[in-house]
């Protein structure tokens, strides 16, 4: 297929904590991509008072620095989204390292009018701890080598929740920076995601309402990155307990927000299902995923309902996405 023109503009967008050497590898192999189209990085420091992020972005002058004082990933990714140049927005995590053909691969199904997310596949850089093990045993971020298209047929189509996990995460996507403005999918919902009480489900509902819209995103798996899983057991524990109160506050988005029966289903019927299942494995010998992570996942889901609710008072005292005003960084 044709690549995109070079005059379609990108941004990407790098939403960082505190991880100053994670971020430096990031932006070198974003300044490393064989492009030849003028690209727009925009780096967003989620913790402005640590003055850890500045002197990096420094290092690279033709990226552009964002403030995002508010904690939590959804604020951060929005206030990028909202200072994005391009037609396209690119979203990654500072733990991520492309290969210098990322970039190009995950843009090319953009040729198509009517895709509007593109997302692509995370494979693990290294699997030398415990701990990055068990993550991947846990399912890790990696969503196959199948190429997928999921367009609206698709989402009225699932007889259970809509199950757009599967399509990938925004570690590794790229959005139609129209969707920002469309009323009817809008930015990120700032209730969601890591650091707020909730854990996850930012992006896997942001691509729930893209489909609701109208919208089809490709999954595309040969537009691949690396991802620095967690290489302790304190962090994964952290990691997995949030991703399980994260999967049921998303569940619980599309029924109470959008009257989305469907996640009943898997709240009530495949959810407890699947537990069984690896609980049933395990006694029968299998070892590979320990007994402990799982009852970590039914605890995160149980203390999902109240940590949606704590997200959505803390948004309601800290308001919602605006945007927010570039800082220039000089070398």
């Amino acid at each position: 297929m044709a690549p995109l023109p070079d005059d379609v503009r990108v941004s990407i967008v790098i939403a960082t904590r505190d991880r100053p050497a994670d971020l430096r590898e990031c932006l070198a192999g974003l300044a490393a991509q064989r492009t030849t189209r003028v690209v727009d990085v925009v780096v967003v420091d989620n913790h402005p008072a640590s003055g850890l992020t500045p002197p990096v972005v420094a290092a690279f002058p033709t990226v552009r620095l964002v403030n995002e004082p508010r904690q939590g990933l959804a604020y951060a990714r929005n206030a990028g989204f909202l200072s994005c140049r391009g037609e396209i927005a690119v979203a990654t995590d500072d733990d991520v390292l492309p290969p210098p053909e990322w970039l190009e691969t995950l843009l090319q199904p953009f040729i198509n009018p009517e895709v509007m997310v593109v997302t692509g596949n995370v494979v693990a850089f290294e699997l030398q701890t415990e701990a990055q093990r068990l993550f991947e045993a846990y399912g890790g971020l990696g969503r196959g080598v199948t190429r997928k298209v999921a367009d609206p047929h698709w989402f009225h189509g699932c007889r259970s929740a809509v199950p757009t996990w599967t399509l990938g995460a925004t570690a590794n996507a790229a959005f139609r920076t129209v969707l920002f403005d469309d009323p009817h999918v809008g930015l990120m919902d700032e209730a969601l995601g890591p650091g707020m009480p909730s854990g996850v489900g930012e992006d896997s509902y942001l691509l729930y309402k893209v489909l609701q819209a109208g919208g089809t995103i490709v999954y595309e798996p040969t537009a691949w990155v690396w991802h620095k899983h967690r290489r302790d057991m304190a962090a994964l524990r952290r990691q997995i307990y949030g991703y399980s109160k994260g999967h049921v506050a998303h569940h619980l988005t599309t029924l109470l927000r959008d009257g989305d029966l469907r996640a009943l289903v898997n709240l009530c019927v495949l959810l407890p299902a699947y537990h069984i299942r690896r609980a049933l494995r395990w006694a029968a010998g299998d070892r590979t995923y320990p007994l402990t992570l799982l009852a970590l996942e039914v605890r995160g889901n149980l203390a999902g309902p109240w940590a949606l609710w704590q997200s959505r008072r803390r948004v309601r005292r800290e308001g919602r996405s605006r945007a927010a005003a570039p800082i220039q960084v000089r070398a």
